[in-house]
C-alpha cells in the first residue's frame, strides 16, 4: 500500500472479510480504494506474507529498541532478551 492511510484500510478490510468470503480479493480492493485492483492487493499480502515467514524462521532480526525517553518505556523479556516498549 502506498500510505499508512491504505495500510490500515487495508488491515481493516482483512479482519472484515474472511478468506472463504466470495471475490475476497475484490472486496479488499474496494475497502482500500484509491483504485486498487485484487491483484495489487493480492501481492501485498503475498509480500506481508513472506516477510513474515522470514521473521519468523529468524532470517530477518528483530531490533532492541531502546528509548531515549526514559521512563517513557516498558521492558519485557522474551527469551531471555531485554525489549523495550514505548508506552
Amino acid at each position: 500500500m502506498d500510505t499508512k492511510a491504505e495500510q490500515a484500510l487495508f488491515e481493516k478490510a482483512l479482519a472484515l472479510y474472511d478468506k472463504e468470503t466470495p471475490e475476497w480479493w475484490q472486496n479488499v480492493a474496494k475497502a482500500v480504494g484509491d483504485n486498487k485492483t485484487a491483484d495489487e492487493v493480492k501481492k501485498h499480502y503475498d509480500i506481508l506474507l513472506e516477510d513474515l515467514r522470514q521473521i519468523e524462521s529468524g532470517q530477518v532480526p528483530i531490533l532492541n529498541y531502546k528509548s531515549f525517553f526514559g521512563s517513557s518505556t516498558s521492558s519485557i523479556n522474551v527469551d531471555e532478551e531485554e525489549w523495550y516498549i514505548m508506552m
